[in-house]
This record gives C-alpha cells, sequence and structure tokens, in this order.
C-alpha cells in the first residue's frame, strides 16, 4: 500500500519539455502545494500508457517556482500543458492569451487553503481573456484520510453558485495524482475540451 504525506507539488522532469503548439495551449493552475506538478507527471506517464494501470510509486515532487511546459498524448492528439506555480498567481494573466483549456486544482484535504484557492478561482473565471475557455476544477488529494468530499467542497465554494454565474463551460472532478484515481475522466476531458493537434 502506498503511504504519504501532506507535502504537495511539483518539479517537472526536463526531460519532456517541448515548444509549445500556437493556439493550443492548456493552463494548469492552483495555489502552491495542492499537487499541480505530480498531476502533469502522472498525465504524461499516463499518455505514454493511455492508462492508470502501473503508474508505479509517485515521483518525488518539490514546490515549483516558474513554470513547467510538456506535452501530453490523448488519442494521438497532442496536448500542450503549462503548469503556472502557485507563487505566480499575480502574473497568470499574461499566460492567458491563446490559452484553449484551463485545469484548477484545489487541495480537498487543506481546509486552510480554502479562501485563497477560491479567491484564485474567481480571480481565473472573471479574466476578460479567459471567457470563452473551458474549465476543469480538480479537487485532489482525496486518497488522504482527511480529504473533505466533493458535496462538502462545493457547499465552502458555493460552487453551484459560480457555475450559474460564470460565462464558460465548467467540470468538476474529484482526483488523487497520488494513486491515480479519476485521472482517466481527466484524460477525457482534454480530449473533449481542447483541439491540439492530431498526430498520424
Amino acid at each position: 500500500m502506498l503511504t504519504r504525506d501532506r507535502v504537495g507539488a511539483s518539479l517537472m522532469c526536463p526531460a519532456r519539455v517541448l515548444k509549445p503548439l500556437p493556439g493550443a495551449m492548456c493552463l494548469l493552475l492552483g495555489v502552491t502545494g495542492v499537487g499541480k506538478t505530480l498531476l502533469l507527471k502522472r498525465l504524461y506517464k499516463m499518455s505514454l500508457k493511455e492508462s492508470t494501470d502501473e503508474l508505479g510509486e509517485p515521483p518525488t515532487t518539490l514546490p515549483t517556482v516558474g513554470t513547467n511546459l510538456t506535452d501530453i498524448m490523448v488519442n494521438k492528439k497532442r496536448i500542450t500543458v503549462r503548469e503556472l506555480g502557485g507563487c505566480m498567481a499575480p502574473i497568470w494573466p499574461s499566460y492567458y492569451r491563446d490559452c484553449e483549456a484551463v485545469i484548477f486544482m484545489i487541495d480537498a484535504a487543506n481546509p486552510t487553503q480554502v479562501s485563497s484557492s477560491c479567491i484564485q478561482l474567481l480571480s481565473v473565471l472573471t479574466a476578460e481573456q479567459l471567457q470563452q475557455t473551458s474549465i476543469l476544477i480538480l479537487f485532489n488529494k482525496v486518497d488522504l484520510s482527511c480529504y473533505m468530499s466533493l458535496v462538502e467542497m462545493k457547499s465552502l465554494f458555493r460552487m453551484d453558485d459560480i457555475i450559474a454565474c460564470a460565462k464558460q463551460h465548467i467540470s468538476v472532478l474529484e482526483v488523487s495524482a497520488w494513486d491515480g484515481r479519476g485521472l482517466d475522466e481527466v484524460f477525457k476531458w482534454l480530449h473533449s475540451h481542447h483541439k491540439g493537434k492530431h498526430l498520424p
């Protein structure tokens, strides 16, 4: 059985850093420590197998400072994902141009981050450049015994009100980047809401 501590997020493996495709960018956002880079590493490994089977032990991660860029293959569709460190929140808007989709991660096991995550999420949803962008909200770390249920998180964030008022198409999922739970659904969402580039 896998065991873990509460330390979150991220340092991306530099071996798979490729040039982004114009107009085909997915941003991965969230406050520091929610598990963004671990998710990105998991998705990349899944893209090699098209499955969550045999993901293996979670890789070592450190807090991201700056940005990580990687390509993920989803059903022969190449999707470029750019993770932005939580400490970069004040300059996130400078990366919104040409963004096709946004994945916003929230730590479902850390109630002390609810307010900061909510503020950043609302900032993303009200950004003029993202009004036509598909949004996926991920409640991560559901593998931890202290995680809050989807019903609890939706209540804390008043998610029904947010979705009703937002102009974007918003999807919500529970996941664990640690053990791979729910990541198949993330793959399906990426395929459905991101044009990417089809490869032969």
